[in-house]
């Protein structure tokens, strides 16, 4: 694919972000980690897994409006339109973006199966361990107004763990806490033990795998990638892609 095509793509992207913990950064973080665990991997459609990691989440306003709704599957076919829009890109192909799509989301019911659908997986869900996770879910819950924690019979606050209600803490024993235990992937399992042993931020041990930068802001991050990567992403994505030494900046391998 061209640069032409992934600025489309962020472009639809940026129209449909209107979710504070879903934001545009939410969605930037989650492409340079899906980056660094696919540069670990073999057989990777870097093309897919951008194009999924760019779109991943444009069906969650459909779900904030109508919560009976999967914004994973929402997002899926929202994808496949516009991604077969007057011929852009071959069925098959957005097939394969849309199944990354609907398999990306912990309640989904529908576990990842192809390598691309693992590692965003496992991406999106290490932009909500540590402290990021709790921050950015304490965001959502303020926005759909869940509670921070329900009460039990007694009046008593209850730790959520057996509760059926939504809440903070029931989000937190549902999901947040197992989180560590669930990654497809040999890197974002990797990091989830980090984060985990750590708790909370993702602060990685010199000479490990992962070192997490300051991302940078808005629409100039895929800048940063794209000044390297014209005409394709792929003449740098499949030599492997990290981060630069002062964690400050996204550089494309080699390193200097």
């Amino acid at each position: 694919m061209q640069t032409c095509d992934y600025k489309k793509m962020e472009s639809y992207m940026l129209s449909c972000m209107q979710d504070s913990a879903h934001d545009s950064q939410h969605i930037y973080r989650v492409l340079y980690i899906a980056l660094d665990i696919a540069s670990h991997e073999e057989g990777v459609d870097f093309d897919v897994l951008i194009a999924a990691c760019l779109l991943h989440d444009i069906g969650r306003q459909e779900e904030f409006r109508d919560p009976a709704l999967c914004h994973a599957a929402v997002g899926a076919a929202k994808a496949y339109a516009f991604l077969t829009t007057e011929g852009w890109f071959p069925a098959a192909f957005a097939q394969r973006v849309a199944g990354c799509i609907r398999a990306h989301r912990f309640r989904s019911g529908s576990p990842p199966a192809r390598i691309e659908e693992k590692i965003l997986f496992d991406a999106d869900k290490l932009d909500v361990t540590g402290c990021t996770g709790i921050a950015r879910s304490l965001l959502y819950i303020g926005q759909v107004g869940t509670p921070l924690y329900s009460l039990d019979a007694a009046g008593a606050v209850s730790d959520g763990s057996r509760d059926e209600q939504p809440s903070f803490f029931q989000e937190y024993h549902y999901k947040l806490k197992g989180l560590y235990s669930l990654f497809y992937t040999g890197p974002g399992t990797g990091q989830g033990a980090a984060i985990s042993g750590g708790f909370f931020l993702p602060v990685a041990a010199p000479g490990s795998l992962f070192r997490l930068p300051v991302w940078p802001a808005g629409s100039a991050a895929l800048s940063a990638i794209r000044s390297s990567c014209v005409p394709s992403y792929n003449l740098i994505l499949n030599g492997g892609f990290s981060y630069g030494p002062s964690c400050h900046s996204i550089h494309p391998h080699p390193f200097v």
